[in-house]
């Protein structure tokens, strides 16, 4: 698809294109917009997850502890969803954007796995991800397929090796980015000298801190948004439009 089909601005598209093709350490920060093709929902937009769930009843750690039984009744509506999503053509135009060496890596708020689905390799999952599983007590590891042969009737999931509560590996309110994750991510940002933000509002912290620390060593801001972020006005470059529609294009444009 063409930019004169999807409507695209020109100047800004051909900007964009020029800095990815001639930065020396380019990454790319994603959140919930980017996986909207694929079908899942944005959780904080009218309609989203949030919308429908109190995330501190459904998704805080709190939650998990008091009462367990509503948080995985929410869990398996979630984990279902994701694992019935494929990748959309966004997150395929990422992974050749890696495959090529135009960008180092990406940084995602998304806790689908689908950039790697899609063949990223360098995915820094700063919210965890919910394919993987382990005991909250015995730390014993499930995968999605293990999680599925439980009764689903009898809620909350227990782990079948010390009867603790089983959870997804993912971030709840109320618990810290792990560690490492979050080192991983502010480490691939102070190399980087353009970091690609796409489908993300920049209001979630500490996620939101890369792009300005990276503007604040010199390096440059591309915004592939529907609509204006948090960032925007630090951006050097602002897409208006969706990420399955415009990532595809600068693909195009940079390999040849």
């Amino acid at each position: 698809m063409s930019s004169e089909q999807i409507k695209l601005d020109r100047t800004a598209l051909e900007n964009a294109i020029k800095l990815i093709a001639n930065a020396r350490c380019a990454v790319a920060m994603t959140g919930a917009g980017f996986s909207v093709a694929s079908g899942i929902p944005d959780f904080r937009s009218p309609g989203g997850i949030w919308s429908k769930h109190d995330p501190e009843k459904v998704a805080s750690i709190r939650a998990l502890k008091s009462d367990p039984v509503t948080v995985w009744k929410f869990l398996l509506e979630l984990v279902r969803m994701t694992q019935k999503c494929e990748p959309n053509p966004a997150h395929f135009a990422l992974s050749e954007l890696e495959a090529s060496g135009n960008i180092k890596g990406v940084i995602t708020q998304n806790i689908d796995g689908l950039h790697q689905r899609a063949g990223s390799v360098n995915v820094i999952e700063f919210h965890g991800n919910c394919s993987h599983f382990f005991c909250s007590e015995c730390f014993a590891v499930y995968e999605a397929k293990d999680v599925f042969k439980f009764d689903a009737k009898k809620l909350p999931i227990k782990c079948a090796e010390c009867s603790g509560i089983v959870r997804p590996d993912l971030v709840f309110y109320g618990e810290q980015i792990p560690p490492q994750a979050y080192q991983d991510a502010f480490d691939l940002a102070d190399q980087a000298d353009l970091v690609l933000v796409a489908g993300t509002s920049g209001e979630v912290v500490p996620a939101s801190l890369i792009p300005p620390r990276i503007k604040s060593n010199g390096g440059k801001i591309i915004e592939i948004n529907k609509v204006p972020s948090a960032y925007h006005a630090m951006s050097d470059v602002f897409i208006e439009g969706t990420v399955e529609d415009v990532l595809p294009v600068i693909v195009q444009n940079i390999i040849k």
